[in-house]
C-alpha cells in the first residue's frame, strides 16, 4: 500500500489537472452539473478527514513544542501574507465582489495539498501537518477581522458568521474527531489498523474529488465572470512569486532550518481556496463573480507549484 500512496503522491499535480479538465469537459457537455455544489461540503469534509487522519495525535502535541516553527508559520501567514495582500490588493478590478473574493482565498492558508507538495520540494513535511488544525482554526477565527480592517464594516457585513461556524464544526471538528477516533482503533486492533492503512491512501483522490465537484459544479456559471477572473490573473501572479519568498525570509529570521524554513514557504504561498469556496458562495450575491475569482486562483496555484517543487526544493542547500 505504501507503494501505491507514494505514487499517488508523486503524480499528484497530474491527478489534479485531469480532475479539472474532466470536470470542465463534463461541465460543458452534461447538462445539470451545477447540482453537485451541494456535495462541495461532504467532498471537503472527507479531504479533511483524510488529512487529519495523516497526523498522529502525538504530533498534534509536537507542533505546540516547535514554538519557532509555530511561531514562523502563524508570522507568515497572518502578519507577513495580510501585508502583502493589503499592498497588491490595488491590482485587482475595484469591484467589491472580487475584492472580496481576491481576499478570501489569499487570506486563508492551505491545510491539505500544500502538505504533499512540500514533501516533495523536501520540506518537513510533518512539521507542517501536524500544524494544520491550528492553522485552520486561526483563519477561521482572523479572517472576519482582516475583511473588516481590508474592506470596510460594509463588505465584512456580507460574511455571515453562520457558515463560518458551520464550517468550523464540519470542517475541523468533526474530521478532527473522526480521525482521533480512526487512530485509537489502529492502536488497539488489526482491523483498525488496516482500516487506517487503505484510508491513507485516500488524501490525493480525495483532493482530486473536491475539484472535479468544485469545477464541475462552478464552471457554468463562469461565463459572466470572465472578466473578473481574468482581472485579477496578475494579482494571483505576483503572489504567487513573492509569497513563498516572504515566507523563506520569515523562516530565515526565526533561524528556521532548511527543511522547516521551506515548509513555512510553502505554507505562504499554498491558500486554501477549496475550503474557501462555500464560505464565498454564503455571500449573497456570490455566484458567478465569487466562485470564478477563487477558482481561478486555484488554477495558478496548482501551475505555480510545479515551480515551488524545484525551486524551494534547493533553498539553504548550502545551509
Amino acid at each position: 500500500m505504501q507503494h501505491i500512496r507514494d505514487t499517488l503522491e508523486r503524480r499528484q499535480t497530474g491527478i489534479y489537472f485531469a480532475a479539472v479538465l474532466f470536470a470542465a469537459l463534463a461541465a460543458t457537455f452534461i447538462p445539470g452539473t451545477t447540482a453537485l455544489e451541494a456535495a462541495v461540503n461532504p467532498a471537503l469534509a472527507l479531504m479533511l478527514f483524510v488529512t487529519f487522519l495523516q497526523v498522529p495525535l502525538a504530533e498534534l502535541g509536537r507542533a505546540f513544542t516547535q514554538t519557532r516553527f509555530l511561531g514562523a508559520l502563524l508570522a507568515t501567514n497572518f502578519v507577513v501574507v495580510p501585508l502583502l495582500v493589503a499592498l497588491l490588493l490595488p491590482l485587482a478590478p475595484g469591484v467589491p465582489l472580487v475584492q472580496l473574493g481576491v481576499l478570501l482565498v489569499l487570506l486563508a492558508p492551505c491545510i491539505d495539498y500544500v502538505v504533499t507538495f512540500s514533501h516533495l520540494g523536501r520540506a518537513d513535511a510533518r512539521l507542517l501537518l501536524a500544524a494544520t488544525p491550528v492553522l485552520l482554526g486561526a483563519q477561521m477565527l482572523l479572517l472576519p477581522v482582516y475583511l473588516k480592517l481590508l474592506l470596510g464594516d460594509a463588505a465584512a457585513a456580507l460574511v455571515e458568521p453562520g457558515p463560518f461556524v458551520d464550517a468550523f464544526v464540519w470542517l475541523i471538528a468533526v474530521p478532527l474527531i473522526l480521525a482521533a477516533l480512526v487512530q485509537l482503533w489502529a492502536a488497539r486492533s488489526r482491523s483498525g489498523a488496516r482500516t487506517n492503512e487503505s484510508l491513507g491512501l485516500l488524501p490525493v483522490p480525495a483532493t482530486a474529488l473536491v475539484l472535479f465537484v468544485v469545477v464541475a459544479s462552478v464552471v457554468p456559471q463562469l461565463g459572466q465572470a470572465r472578466d473578473a477572473a481574468l482581472g485579477v490573473l496578475p494579482l494571483y501572479l505576483a503572489f504567487a512569486v513573492l509569497a513563498p519568498i516572504a515566507g523563506w525570509l520569515v523562516a530565515r529570521l526565526f533561524r528556521l532550518d532548511a527543511p522547516a524554513g521551506r515548509a513555512v514557504a510553502f505554507s505562504g504561498a499554498t491558500r486554501n481556496s477549496l475550503v474557501v469556496l462555500p464560505l464565498a458562495l454564503a455571500v449573497p450575491g456570490a455566484v458567478p463573480i465569487l466562485p470564478a475569482v477563487i477558482v481561478t486562483q486555484t488554477l495558478v496555484e496548482l501551475l505555480a507549484e510545479l515551480v515551488y517543487v524545484r525551486v524551494i526544493g534547493r533553498l539553504g542547500n548550502r545551509d
